[in-house]
């Protein structure tokens, strides 16, 4: 059976940082860029099909990759495009010592991408998703743009759908909620997702994992 994730999550605005025990998963794609320290030694994991090993490894977003367990301690980033540029994470992740509370306080000084205020409005009402619906033309709004033009923002400046950061969005969410302490099938109702089985799915392809095998092992820490 593959090694679980193991250890605490930090959860943030605009990332998460897992400090433990990375775990062993399929090959899979995210929307975050990720990054993995090693506290000690290297990590490995497969890229594009290919191996790759050090103390610091960057994964960009979309990048189809794997990761290959090894058992030692490691802090594992997953930071939002939007919000952060991979060389500038990268840099930060090299010369920051391999310590949670080091790296948090290193983010948290880190400048964050700026963005046109339309855009920064769009992602504000996506941000502030919940257990109610959430259309397109509702995020439109509060931006003031049409339904056309948010699509045509979202895919001219940050090259993807308004649908696909709204699913990140609820995946989000649901994770948050499995890791409170709500059931599967709970946590999938109020995030907006057909069902646990839906839920599942888009884990193990975001991820790589098995949520039911790996979540409970997992220390939820909000950030504000």
């Amino acid at each position: 059976m593959p090694q679980p994730w193991q250890g605490q999550l930090w959860l943030a605005t605009d990332y998460c940082l897992i400090a433990g025990k990375a775990g062993e998963t399929g090959v899979h794609a995210h929307y975050p860029h990720q990054l993995l320290i090693a506290c000690s030694g290297e990590v490995e994991a497969l890229t594009d099909g290919v191996p790759a090993r050090g103390s610091v490894l960057s994964i960009a977003s979309g990048q189809s990759h794997a990761m290959i367990a090894t058992g030692q301690p490691t802090l594992t980033l997953y930071a939002e495009p939007l919000a952060f540029d991979l060389p500038e994470l990268l840099q930060l992740c090299t010369q920051t010592e391999p310590d949670p509370d080091c790296l948090i306080a290193a983010l948290s000084l880190m400048p964050r991408r700026p963005l046109q205020p339309r855009l920064t409005k769009a992602l504000q009402r996506i941000r502030q998703l919940d257990a109610d619906a959430l259309p397109a033309a509702e995020i439109a709004s509060a931006a003031a743009l049409s339904l056309s033009q948010l699509e045509r923002l979202f895919s001219g400046e940050l090259g993807l759908s308004v649908r696909r950061l709204v699913l990140w969005q609820r995946l989000r969410f649901a994770l948050q909620l499995a890791l409170s302490g709500y059931s599967l099938t709970d946590a999938a109702a109020t995030a907006g997702f057909f069902d646990s089985a839906h839920l599942s799915r888009s884990i193990r392809q975001h991820f790589g994992i098995r949520a039911d095998r790996n979540l409970r092992h997992l220390d939820l820490r909000i950030l504000g």
